[in-house]
């Protein structure tokens, strides 16, 4: 995927000021940078739930800045968003084929099985209702809802918010995980900035909309970090 000279933002009101990035086939890029900073509007634009006001996005050789979300899902791109969001009056398996209704009937099944085998801790719950889920639970089935169409890039929001120590590195665990088994991209928005830096091969940082420092994690210092995130 490349973005180059993105502008978006929400009633006529610019949020992202020229935002230009790139990510390889199956690699995990990690998007931090303070509260405010536009990060989440960056993964909305790309996923059509924000239109570009400029600049291109182009995904699969093709450009899609002016899609909508429907059809980048069917193209491989697939978003989780911020907050653990599943549908609470629906069982486990039930959210799980929601995730699959554009996959023909009689693959559904089989496809839960394999997004299964990645979360395994789901399978006991199956149907039980996500309302009774934990928040951990509940960023599982999350994750494994949006990988039933076996996306090609997968778009996180912060899926460590509200999670516990323990729990945030099991989250950032399992999307690498995913990543070495499945071979999935993944453009990962995190405010844990340590965890995010353990699972990622290459960091942007966004400030006011705009990208201030792009780079490995290794060469990524906490001075480094400090002055990007602070100016």
């Amino acid at each position: 995927m490349q973005i180059r000279d993105l502008e978006a933002g929400y009633d006529k009101k610019p949020v992202l000021h020229g935002v230009s990035l790139e990510m390889s086939p199956g690699e995990i890029v990690a998007l931090l940078g303070p509260n405010g900073a536009g990060k989440s509007t960056l993964l909305k634009a790309i996923f059509g739930l924000v239109k570009a006001t400029r600049g291109t996005i182009t995904f699969r050789g093709r450009e899609i800045q002016d899609r909508n979300p429907s059809d980048n899902v069917g193209d491989g791109l697939s978003y989780v968003l911020q907050g653990s969001r599943v549908f609470t009056e629906l069982s486990v398996r039930e959210n799980l084929e929601v995730g699959g209704h554009m996959l023909p009937p009689n693959e559904v099944k089989a496809r839960i099985e394999e997004v299964l085998l990645l979360f395994p801790d789901l399978r006991p719950l199956q149907r039980r209702n996500a309302a009774t889920l934990s928040t951990g639970e509940k960023q599982m089935l999350a994750m494994a809802r949006a990988l039933m169409l076996k996306p090609t890039l997968l778009l996180a929001d912060e899926p460590s918010l509200g999670l516990g120590p323990r729990l945030a590195h099991a989250a950032l665990t399992h999307l690498r995980d995913l990543n070495q088994r499945s071979g999935t991209g993944i453009l990962l928005v995190e405010q844990n900035v340590r965890e995010a830096l353990a699972v990622a091969q290459r960091v942007y940082v966004l400030r006011l909309g705009r990208i201030v420092l792009a780079d490995k994690p290794e060469n990524l210092g906490p001075e480094v970090l400090r002055q990007a995130f602070l100016g």
